[in-house]
């Protein structure tokens, strides 16, 4: 029990979230004080994302600065760790480029970075800077976490690691082969989440719809969602990262059916091009992706899709961009994010012919992102007047509207958020509460809670 302070600074997905509140909670449970005021913190924990470039740059802003703390001679910090993507990226090649960090641990060593501290603390120099081991962690409903998110909504990763193996992605690398948590276990954390006052559960890994692949029998998402939905105390089920060649119409039957899974498909396509497509290694080509959208649509009542896309992958020429966008126009996502190809070393993608400049990779991923502008307008117009379910997450900054909240077609933190109107008395973070739309911005939608009582008011 030493009580040494402790800053656990995560950057990345939501996956990478969660690595973060294992190391925390069995930092705690070791008797580390944790802190989020960096001036306090004798140790900073920076947890990296090593994705693409711009992750990349993010993690390397963020550890200098922590190195500017613990170089000030009046500052607290004495020691800095580097954690996760990064490390298990580039390994013992960082010790060299980064003399002012003091241990870099892989993405196996999270529920061991107690040891790695006590280790570095006592002093013991004959160990390596660095533990990077083969990336075969997989939490279970036993280990410690300490959420971070309002206890209203969690998340809740149900896998790790990829074998899709596209060749732009350096994530089967990274996270190793894909993992699947046992249903039974990932039941058992859900009903802890939910007991600790959880709403809303988001089911999360690298690829959700390939869960269960690996198991015994081989229950597929579709089974997984059905005892999820039993759990009383849970109102939301949300699902991320769906890849379009798992979506098949047992999942989809089985969301429409489950009455608490959100009308909410996360469907990161990258691109419509079969020729780009293909030089990818997606699995599901224009025609499949197609077929999932109309699926989805005709199965789902007012789902909303979500996707995002990549622009500027070698051998994007001018006409197979215009595919893009046309499809773009076609399919009307109710949410996209569109990003500028990433050229990362070790890829296959990084070898191939027809690289893309970067000014004309921005300026499409622009002209992209201008159009959703538009079809995400209109979607949210249309939506005026539309009963939704909100949940409150908390006092807004906009006059008239003292909450902010999301409905079911909004995920957290990528999507837009409900605005709601004063004059329907307090309202308590983690509520849901039926609201009908009154307003709606390009990605914000303006609400009226109504009265609980009125029949009138339950949504549809």
């Amino acid at each position: 029990m030493n009580g040494k302070r402790v800053l656990i600074a995560s950057l990345g997905c939501p996956k990478n979230q969660i690595d973060a509140e294992v190391m925390a909670a069995t930092l705690a449970a070791a008797g580390y004080a944790l802190t989020e005021r960096a001036e306090e913190a004798e140790i900073i924990v920076v947890n990296t994302c090593a994705f693409i470039l711009p992750a990349k740059e993010e993690s390397i802003d963020e550890i200098l600065r922590a190195a500017l703390r613990k170089r000030d001679q009046d500052g607290n910090c004495k020691y800095l760790v580097v954690t996760g993507c990064l490390p298990q990226r580039y390994g013992r090649l960082l010790e060299k480029e980064l003399p002012e960090v003091d241990l870099f641990l892989g993405t196996a060593e999270f529920p061991r970075v107690d040891r790695h501290l006590a280790r570095l603390i006592k002093g013991d120099d004959r160990r390596a800077r660095a533990a990077i081991t083969k990336p075969d962690f997989l939490m279970d409903a036993a280990t410690p976490r300490l959420p971070s998110t309002p206890s209203f909504s969690a998340y809740l990763k149900i896998a790790e690691g990829c074998d899709n193996r596209c060749t732009y992605c350096v994530i089967p690398d990274i996270r190793g082969c894909f993992r699947s948590r046992p249903g039974d276990d990932v039941l058992a954390e859900a009903e802890t989440l939910a007991r600790r006052g959880a709403k809303e559960i988001i089911l999360i890994a690298q690829d959700t719809t390939a869960y269960g692949k690996d198991l015994k029998g081989m229950p597929g998402l579709a089974e997984l969602l059905r005892p999820l939905g039993k759990l009383a105390d849970l109102r939301w089920i949300r699902i991320l990262y769906s890849h379009p060649a798992g979506l098949d119409e047992r999942l989809l039957q089985a969301m429409a059916q489950e009455e608490k899974v959100c009308p909410y498909i996360d469907l990161p396509i990258q691109h419509i091009d079969d020729e780009l497509l293909a030089a990818m290694n997606r699995r599901a080509k224009s025609g499949r992706i197609r077929e999932v959208i109309a699926a989805a649509r005709a199965i789902i009542p007012g789902v909303a899709l979500r996707t995002s896309l990549i622009v500027g992958f070698p051998g994007e020429t001018p006409a197979r961009f215009g595919r893009l966008l046309d499809f773009v126009r076609e399919a009307r996502f109710d949410h996209l994010g569109a990003f500028a190809y990433s050229r990362e070393e070790g890829t296959p993608a990084a070898a191939l012919p027809g690289q893309v400049g970067g000014r004309v990779k921005e300026r499409r991923r622009a002209l992209l992102m201008e159009e959703q502008a538009v079809i995400s307008f209109e979607i949210n117009q249309s939506l005026i007047g539309t009963l939704q379910e909100v949940l409150v997450e908390g006092p807004g900054d906009i006059p008239d509207y003292p909450f902010t909240g999301r409905c079911r077609r909004q995920a957290p933190d990528i999507d837009g958020i409900t605005h709601i109107l004063g004059g329907a008395g307090a309202l308590t973070a983690g509520e849901i509460v039926p609201c009908r739309i009154i307003a709606a911005d390009t990605y914000d939608l303006y609400a009226e809670a109504l009265l609980r009582s009125s029949e009138e008011t339950k949504p549809a």
